[in-house]
């Protein structure tokens, strides 16, 4: 019983903290540190893909919002493929940049 209870205080605190995730300032740091590259919309820019030579995918894309949000976070801190880790978006403001990319697909 106290597993379960102690499960359960842990997935609300989860959730409180996913829902706490402010996609309104997150757009802020994404317009900072992410619209050269991805675009205001979350459609990337065709002259960065064609100077670095890589495919970007769209942040409304189904395989980008199928993502996990620690797969984002780890994507936005480490970088992938072409795009380099981005140092200057960490703790909250990573946590409202993934709400914002969230926003998007709406």
């Amino acid at each position: 019983m106290r597993t379960l209870v102690t499960l359960s205080v842990l997935c609300g605190v989860a959730v409180t903290a996913a829902m706490a995730a402010d996609a309104k300032a997150g757009q802020a740091v994404y317009n900072r540190a992410c619209k050269a590259c991805h675009g205001a919309t979350g459609a990337p820019n065709p002259a960065i893909a064609k100077i670095q030579k890589v495919e970007m995918k769209d942040l409304k894309a189904p395989e980008v919002q199928g993502a996990g949000d620690e797969e984002l976070k780890t994507i936005i801190t480490n970088g992938k493929g072409a795009m380099k880790p981005i140092k200057s978006v960490t703790g909250a403001d990573l946590d409202n940049v993934v709400s914002y990319v969230r926003s998007l697909k709406k």
